[in-house]
C-alpha cells in the first residue's frame, strides 16, 4: 500500500486489533472474578486474550524505556568506478534527532560517532521537537562536528524553528540547493543538499559537479531518488520515515509519512547508479505523538565508498 490513505488504513487496523486484544482480556478478568462458568472455547479465548494482553504491555514497556536509548549502527558499503583503487572514503549519516528538553541519546551521540572515524559527517534534518529543546541539539552538534566535516539540510519540522539559527555556532555547513568539494586524501567528494520541501534539484547545485567526481545529495524526504538518479547523483542520503517508529515484524512500517508510503520505509534502495539510503533517525516524531520506538531502533549509518 502506497500513499498516505494506505498508512492511514494500516495503522487503523493495528490499533483495532490492539484495541480488542485489551477488551477481551479486561471481558476476561471480570468473569474469572465473577465465578461464572465458562465453556471450553470461552476457556480458551480468555487465556489467549489475557497472555496476548500481557505481551502487549512488555511490547508498550519495550517501546517506552528500552529501544528509544538502544542506538544501533549500520553498515553499508557503496561501490563506484569515481573513487581511486585502494581508497575508501567513510561517510557517517545520521537523522531526525527530534532533540526534546531531557537527552536521550544526545550524550553518547559524539563518542559513538568518533568510534567509527568518519571522513565526512551529514544529518538529514528535523532538529528539535521544542524551542527549549534547542541548546541540547546544538551542543549534540557542536561536539559532533569537531569529529569531521559536517553538513547538514533542514527537515520538515526545521520550518518552524527557522529564525532560531538551528547550526549557528555549531560548526555544521548548512545546505540549502547549494553544494561544497572536499578532497578526502586526495578524492574529490560533492556534498549537495536542499532543505526540506526545495524539491526541484535545480541546475544551479547540481550542473556544476563533474560528472567523474563522486557526489552525495542530502534531502530530507526519500521522494526524490528518481530525479536523483535522473540527474546522476551517486549516493543519496535522507531519512524522515523513522523506519516507522512502530514497526511489525515481517510487515515493517505501519507509518512512514511517506508519499510512496512504505516503499522507501528504511535501509538501502538503488535506481539506476544511484544509491539511497534512509536513516530510521535517533529520536522520535515531537508534539502529542507518543515518545515510543518499537523494532525500529535509532541507527548511525556508517557508508563507506570504494572502488569497484
Amino acid at each position: 500500500m502506497e500513499g498516505f490513505e494506505g498508512q492511514i488504513l494500516a495503522a487503523v487496523i493495528f490499533v483495532s486489533i490492539v484495541v480488542l486484544v485489551f477488551v477481551l482480556a479486561v471481558a476476561a478478568i471480570i468473569r474469572a472474578f465473577s465465578k461464572r462458568p465458562a465453556g471450553r472455547t470461552q476457556f480458551l479465548v480468555d487465556r489467549i486474550s489475557l497472555v496476548l494482553a500481557l505481551l502487549g504491555l512488555a511490547c508498550i514497556a519495550y517501546g517506552y524505556y528500552v529501544e528509544p536509548y538502544r542506538l544501533t549502527r549500520s553498515r553499508v558499503a557503496i561501490r563506484s568506478p569515481k573513487i581511486p583503487p585502494a581508497s575508501v572514503v567513510r561517510i557517517l549519516h545520521f537523522s531526525d534527532l527530534h532533540s526534546d528538553p531531557t537527552p536521550r541519546l544526545e550524550p553518547e551521540l559524539p563518542a559513538a560517532v568518533a568510534a567509527e572515524r568518519p571522513d565526512i559527517i551529514v544529518f538529514t534534518g528535523d532538529a528539535i521537537n521544542s524551542a527549549e529543546s534547542l541548546s541540547v541539539f546544538k551542543s549534540t552538534l557542536t561536539s559532533v562536528a569537531r569529529l569531521a566535516p559536517t553538513f547538514a539540510v533542514k527537515g520538515n519540522w526545521d520550518s518552524t524553528w527557522s529564525t532560531m539559527g538551528l547550526f549557528d555556532g555549531t560548526g555544521v555547513h548548512e545546505l540549502n540547493d547549494s553544494s561544497e568539494r572536499l578532497v578526502i586524501r586526495g578524492t574529490p567528494i560533492w556534498i549537495v543538499g536542499f532543505a526540506a520541501g526545495n524539491d526541484h534539484l535545480s541546475n544551479a547545485s547540481i550542473s556544476s559537479i563533474p560528472s567523474d567526481e563522486f557526489s552525495v545529495l542530502l534531502y530530507h524526504y526519500p521522494d526524490m531518488l528518481s530525479e536523483a538518479a535522473a540527474r546522476h547523483i551517486d549516493l543519496y542520503c535522507a531519512g524522515h520515515t523513522h523506519g516507522g517508529q512502530v514497526a511489525l515484524p515481517l510487515y515493517g512500517a505501519l507509518i512512514t509519512l511517506s508519499k510512496f508510503g512504505k516503499r522507501y520505509e528504511a535501509g538501502l534502495y538503488r535506481e539506476g547508479d544511484t544509491s539511497m539510503y534512509v536513516n530510521r533517525g535517533i529520536g522520535m516524531e515531537g508534539g502529542r505523538a507518543p515518545r515510543v520506538r518499537f523494532w525500529s531502533s535509532p541507527e548511525l549509518t556508517v557508508i563507506d565508498i570504494s572502488s569497484n
